[in-house]
């Protein structure tokens, strides 16, 4: 513990200087700002329904464990398997179980799964091949690297290096051209969305009344995961159920714009349980051309007790767009090297509750500058709630020395600099 300062002083001075990095995230702060900035023009009305998604979010908070116990139900009553687990070790545990051992999985990008490293469990324990469809997940499982956003988890990699990866990969040249990267990935990944035993997602949104899952995406990717496999396996947080359809679409329309700075995402999909048809004498049968399982993981994992939490409660309430990111100064300049899967001031809290507090110490690295509760589509009060999580670092005993300097010297002598009262006096202070 005694060391935790100068290690986050040596993480961030090795992120300052990492170049390659900050120019990735130079264009792409760049792309996001002007996109955003087009889309909330065309639709004015998300400001006002951003404070609606708001209240919804806060009363189903108020009753997560109750609403993921009505999605269950709803689930069962459609032929699908819901399971609420507590921790990561219950998940990892729950879902291998269901996949197997020495299949192939496609997996859609999930802040979830890579909460609880789903992707590396079944590779080592469960020896099953697991491919990223994600653009950027692919990318950076490729270069055994972690996500630096919650959106775009291979913003810090420049298309330079996109190349070389690729490159590696096809044993052949790959061009530096953005659209020839992505025809790359397109061709290779294609074939097997079919061959593949189980398809792997999360969810943005989960209607507990009807027990439907929504999935947000642009490329496409998740669709085909979701739909191709015999099996699909959705891992999804509490917090993302809300009382029922109207709730949900209000969040999928908040989203895009504010995540990706688009009207409206390519694609929604909404799942109701497995696939299923009545056109033979009206005899409902399971398992048609989609998937012949679903399988939901609801997942605690520290949710609950944030919840308990008067003031970090409100992180709960983030609908995890990740706009808040491109628009910190200290991100920007540190190019999402801190966090493991949630970055940032309100990743802090997130980190802190579902890896444990010791991994947030990145929370002293906020200024409380204001710019993410100002630009939060929910107006989420991020500098007060990294300031509450100071306070639960400094009773653990993360406390930094300069800090508890500051503080004697006040209490001795009135300020904390420590300069004799007398002296001050002297001096007209």
């Amino acid at each position: 513990m005694k060391n935790w300062v100068e290690e986050l002083r040596s993480a961030t001075l090795k992120a300052i200087a990492d170049e390659s990095r900050r120019t990735a995230l130079r264009r792409a702060v760049e792309s996001y700002t002007s996109n955003k900035g087009k889309a909330l023009s065309r639709l004015p009305h998300l400001s006002d329904l951003a404070l609606d998604v708001r209240r919804i979010k806060e009363t189903s908070v108020e009753r997560m464990e109750d609403l993921v116990k009505e999605a269950s139900e709803a689930i069962a009553d459609c032929n699908g398997h819901a399971h609420i687990v507590r921790n990561a070790q219950e998940a990892r545990k729950i879902v291998s179980e269901i996949v197997g051992e020495h299949k192939l999985v496609v997996k859609s990008k999930s802040l979830t799964c890579e909460e609880i490293e789903l992707r590396e469990y079944l590779e080592d324990k469960a020896r099953c091949r697991i491919l990223e469809t994600d653009l950027g997940e692919f990318i950076i499982q490729l270069r055994g690297e972690k996500p630096t956003h919650i959106i775009n988890p291979s913003i810090h990699v420049p298309r330079e290096e996109v190349a070389k990866t690729f490159s590696r990969l096809a044993g052949r040249k790959i061009s530096g051209d953005v659209e020839a990267l992505v025809s790359f990935a397109r061709s290779y990944l294609r074939d097997y969305f079919i061959k593949a035993d189980v398809g792997i997602s999360g969810a943005n949104a989960v209607a507990a009344q009807t027990g439907t899952i929504f999935v947000v995406e642009n490329e496409g990717n998740a669709r085909f995961s979701t739909n191709a496999p015999p099996v699909h396996v959705c891992v999804v947080g509490f917090e993302k159920v809300v009382p029922a359809l109207n709730h949900a679409f209000k969040v999928v329309e908040v989203l895009p714009a504010y995540a990706t700075g688009v009207l409206m995402s390519s694609y929604v999909s909404m799942i109701t349980g497995p696939s299923k048809t009545a056109d033979i004498e009206k005899k409902l049968v399971y398992g048609v051309h989609g998937p012949k399982e679903l399988h939901v993981v609801f997942l605690d994992n520290g949710r609950s007790e944030m919840a308990k939490h008067p003031v970090l409660k409100e992180a709960l309430y983030c609908i995890k767009c990740g706009g808040c990111l491109y628009e910190c100064p200290v991100y920007r300049v540190l190019s999402g090297t801190f966090g493991h899967n949630y970055f940032g001031g309100i990743g802090s809290v997130w980190t802190a509750y579902t890896r444990g507090f010791e991994k947030a110490l990145f929370a002293y690295m906020c200024t409380g500058c204001g710019r993410c509760r100002e630009l939060c589509p929910l107006k989420i009060d991020t500098p007060r709630l990294v300031e509450a999580l100071r306070g639960e670092l400094c009773r653990l005993g993360f406390k930094h020395p300069k800090a508890t300097l500051f503080f004697d010297n006040i209490c001795l002598q009135g300020n904390p600099w420590g300069e004799p009262k007398a002296l001050r006096g002297s001096l007209g202070c």
